[in-house]
């Protein structure tokens, strides 16, 4: 069994008493950033290829500490046919639709206009390999045309789905347009609710993933229903203290999943910082002292850090400075 459908099975038999956390690694970039999706190089300051990005997700993979791997269907699509998920107890994940509020290409401002919905990859082409699992993402705006659009459009995927057998997970972004509210965690509470109400159990994601909006909030979602299986996504990279504390306080508030890619991404040794995540999410160990652990893998191994120690461990995420 995939670890990620043990601890599913487990938070759903008891949500209040499960200590289960299901740790994504999310390398779908190259459906947003494009040419800037590997990231750089630490060590030599040079953009690394997309096949540099394939090795590092062989490498997440083959460590076998996070349950879930999200990516492109062109990435999975060569991974699978290598056999890589196969016997592994990692579960391969498909970002399924393409939102225009996150192609973030070179002199386009599309992150700046209002969210419009579409799909690139068919359904089948999501299921290469034996992929069971796909990302569907919203990026509501408070604007009653463009969600209503958005929403007939996750109608649209959930009935394809459905027909062949393809479980999803729902990602929802803070509006990226202007919106005139000033509590953006309750309209992204709300949001979810009022479209969840709409679907039977058979058509539901299997967990969420948003962002963090403070212990209010996710408090909030986990007293509305604990069956949500509310996730937090990683957002920008930060310091590494910011990252291990980002779980840390989601998962004492509730959260149940971490989806976490450009804070992975732009470490200086990836498997080292994923170990680190991973005791942080299992409750083995507390964020500054994972901070601390964490460089001095980084000094074992001879690697510079991005950041003394003393700077790495400040926070700079403004939702963790409330």
């Amino acid at each position: 069994m995939k670890t990620l459908d043990a601890k599913l099975q487990a938070i759903h038999a008891d949500p209040a008493g499960a200590r289960d956390f299901i740790l994504a690694d999310a390398r779908d970039a190259d459906m947003a950033f494009g040419l800037a999706a590997p990231g750089v190089d630490p060590a030599t300051g040079r953009t690394r290829s997309l096949a540099e990005y394939r090795d590092q997700i062989r490498e997440i993979v083959r460590q076998g500490l996070v349950d879930v791997m999200l990516m492109s269907a062109s990435t999975n699509d060569v991974l699978a046919r290598e056999g890589l998920f196969a016997g592994s107890a990692v579960t391969p994940a498909v970002r399924a639709n393409d939102s225009t509020d996150i192609h973030v290409l070179a002199g386009a401002t599309y992150p700046k206009q209002p969210p419009r919905p579409f799909r690139t990859p068919r359904i089948d082409e999501l299921m290469i390999g034996g992929a069971d699992l796909a990302l569907y993402s919203i990026t509501p705006s408070g604007d009653a045309e463009r969600d209503a659009t958005a929403l007939e459009a996750y109608r649209e995927f959930r009935g394809e789905a459905e027909q062949a057998g393809l479980r999803h997970f729902l990602e929802l972004f803070a509006p990226n347009v202007p919106v005139p509210m000033t509590d953006i965690g309750r309209f992204l509470n709300d949001f979810v609710a009022r479209t969840l109400a709409g679907i039977p159990e058979r058509g539901r994601p299997i967990f969420l993933k948003m962002p963090y909006s403070g212990p209010r909030a996710m408090e909030e979602l986990v007293a509305y229903d604990p069956h949500l299986v509310p996730g937090i996504l990683g957002g920008s990279a930060g310091t590494t203290h910011d990252a291990f504390r980002l779980l840390e306080e989601a998962r004492r508030h509730g959260a149940r999943v971490a989806l976490f890619g450009r804070k992975i991404k732009n470490a200086e040794h990836q498997l080292s910082f994923v170990r680190w995540l991973r005791a942080v999410a299992d409750g083995e160990i507390g964020s500054a002292e994972a901070c601390r652990a964490y460089h001095g893998d980084l000094e074992r191994l001879g690697i510079r850090p991005h950041r003394s120690l003393e700077d790495d461990l400040q926070l700079t995420e403004a939702v963790l400075l409330v």
